[in-house]
């Protein structure tokens, strides 16, 4: 792979390709985005976002910044969580940003919306206590930019959480492949109406760092503190950082 090449999945493409892909696979699955996440995780994933937000630990007056926030279920459970915080809700995606958005006005939520590039933060330094991103980070194309931007934007003693497919214990790493590679596009076809984008996000999985790399990594966009949590036998990881 050349410099000016990254993973689209398994595939090589240029860097400036990848965020169309990966526009055109949000585009698609939008519409049964959380009805997928749903069947996929045996409605798990909103455990791990609930255990997310309990590790925010939110006060009143806390300004968060959730990326990556597709239909916006840990934006809105944020805002629940506690009075007086204040949850901005930002995506790449229009698609996914306007059901994020419409999802948080059904339940009677107004949170700032912003579409942006968490390459490239329209945010001040040191603008908020919390920054979280779930299930978003192995899609962006140049991770070690949107850390160091997440790092930016949060506030001394602030903190990063990053929520994201990990590797799995070892013993299940057969299984795991099974039903991601074939249960997963096979629901994919079924409900949405498309494989293939079901394909690339399993492939995303096995491309994206493992829990140790992206602590490292982390690490190297000045974060400090760092650990991380696996849930799921490592399926999933929580990551955690601060900056000093």
């Amino acid at each position: 792979m050349t410099d000016r090449s990254t993973h689209f999945g398994y595939r090589a493409v240029p860097e400036e390709e990848k965020a169309g892909r990966v526009r055109e696979v949000f585009d698609s699955v939008a519409p049964r985005y959380d009805l997928m996440n749903d069947l996929m995780s045996g409605g798990l994933h909103r455990l791990w976002k609930r255990f997310t937000v309990r590790q925010a630990g939110l006060r009143p007056g806390m300004r968060v910044l959730d990326l990556a926030t597709g239909s916006a279920d840990l934006a809105r459970a944020m805002a629940a969580e506690r009075q007086g915080v204040e949850v901005w809700m930002t995506d790449i995606n229009a698609a996914m940003l306007t059901v994020g958005r419409d999802r948080a006005i059904d339940a009677g939520m107004l949170l700032p919306v912003v579409q942006c590039d968490a390459e490239n933060l329209p945010f001040p330094d040191r603008h908020f206590d919390r920054v979280t991103v779930a299930f978003g980070l192995r899609n962006m194309t140049h991770k070690d930019a949107a850390l160091a931007e997440m790092r930016r934007v949060l506030v001394p003693g602030g903190r990063l959480l990053v929520l994201e497919f990990s590797r799995v214990w070892k013993p299940l790493a057969g299984a795991y492949d099974a039903f991601s590679f074939g249960v997963i596009p096979a629901l994919g076809a079924l409900v949405a109406r498309d494989s293939a984008s079901y394909r690339y996000l399993a492939e995303s999985i096995r491309v994206h760092p493992d829990q140790q790399t992206l602590a490292e990594m982390m690490t190297a966009a000045g974060l400090r503190r760092v650990r991380w949590f696996n849930l799921a036998a490592g399926v999933v990881a929580l990551h955690e950082g601060v900056r000093f």
